[in-house]
C-alpha cells in the first residue's frame, strides 16, 4: 500500500505519515523542509519516501504528479496549508497569493490529476484537509476561511460525482478545529479554546477516510460549531467569528 501526504513535515501532516506507516503503507512524505523530512525518515525508515517540494508552485505540484503517477498511489492526503491573520486590507498580498497556490491550487490539481488514475483502476481514496474554518465566514482570516471553504465545497462536489458512478474510489475532507500544531506561530495567533493533539486528529482523519467518510469533524467542540454554522444566519456568525478572532492575536 502507497499513500502521498503532503505538508508532512510537521503537524497533522507529519503524525499522518507516522500512523500510515504503523498502518504497512509506504508514504510519500511532501514538505520544504528537508530537515525535518529526513529526521522523519530516519525515525520510520523505508516507510517513508522524502519528497521536497514548495507546493505553492504550480510547476512543483504538477511535476509531483508526474513523479508518483507511476506508483499507483492508494491514498492521497492533500494537507499541506496555512494561514494569515490580520485585516484584509493590511495582510501582505505575497504571503496571501502564496496561501491561494497552496491551500486552493495545489489542492485541486493533485485530487483531478490522481482522481483521474484512481477512477480509471476503479480504486483508492483521497483525504482533502479542509477545517471547520469552512462552515462560516472568517473576518481576520479570510483568505484562510476561503480557502478551506473552497476545499469542503470541491471536496463534497466530487464526492457525489463519484458516488454516481458507483466507482469504489471515495473522497473525503478532514475538517478540524484548533489542533496543536505550528500553525498559530505561521499565522501569528494563539487559539481561544483548547486545542486538540495533532496525533489524535491524524488517526481519527485517517481512520474515517479509510471508511469513505464524507465530512470528517474530530471533537465535539468542532461538531457542535458544525451543527450551529447550519442555522446561524451568515451576519450573526462573522460577528462572533470576528470577536473571536480578535482573542487570537499573540502579545
Amino acid at each position: 500500500m502507497k499513500a502521498l501526504v503532503t505538508g508532512a513535515s510537521s503537524g497533522i501532516g507529519r503524525d499522518m505519515a507516522r500512523y500510515l506507516a504503523s498502518l504497512g503503507y509506504t508514504v510519500y512524505a511532501v514538505g520544504r523542509d528537508e530537515r525535518k523530512l529526513l529526521s522523519l525518515k530516519n525515525e520510520l525508515g523505508d516507510k517513508i519516501q522524502v519528497v521536497i517540494k514548495d507546493l505553492s508552485v504550480k510547476e512543483n505540484v504538477i511535476s509531483l504528479y508526474e513523479e508518483l503517477k507511476i506508483e499507483s498511489i492508494d491514498l492521497v492526503v492533500n494537507n499541506a496549508g496555512f494561514g494569515v491573520f490580520g485585516e484584509f486590507a493590511d495582510t501582505d498580498l505575497e504571503k496571501e497569493i502564496s496561501l491561494i497556490n497552496t491551500n486552493i491550487t495545489a489542492v485541486h490539481i493533485l485530487t483531478k490529476l490522481f482522481l483521474k488514475d484512481m477512477l480509471r483502476e476503479n480504486k483508492g481514496k483521497i483525504l482533502n484537509v479542509a477545517s471547520i474554518a469552512g462552515f462560516a465566514p472568517g473576518p481576520l482570516m479570510g483568505a484562510y476561511y476561503a480557502s478551506k471553504a473552497y476545499v469542503l465545497r470541491l471536496t463534497e462536489s466530487v464526492y457525489e460525482e463519484v458516488k454516481k458512478k458507483k466507482s469504489n474510489v471515495t473522497i473525503s475532507a478532514l475538517c478540524p478545529g484548533p489542533v496543536d500544531t505550528n500553525f498559530n506561530n505561521v499565522a501569528n495567533v494563539k487559539f481561544s479554546i483548547k486545542a486538540l493533539p495533532s496525533e489524535y486528529v491524524a488517526k481519527y482523519g485517517i481512520d474515517k477516510a479509510l471508511k469513505g467518510k464524507l465530512i470528517i469533524v474530530p471533537g465535539i467542540i468542532p461538531k457542535l460549531c458544525r451543527f450551529f454554522s447550519k442555522i446561524t444566519p451568515d451576519k450573526l456568525s462573522m460577528k462572533v467569528v470576528y470577536a473571536n478572532q480578535t482573542k487570537k492575536v499573540n502579545k
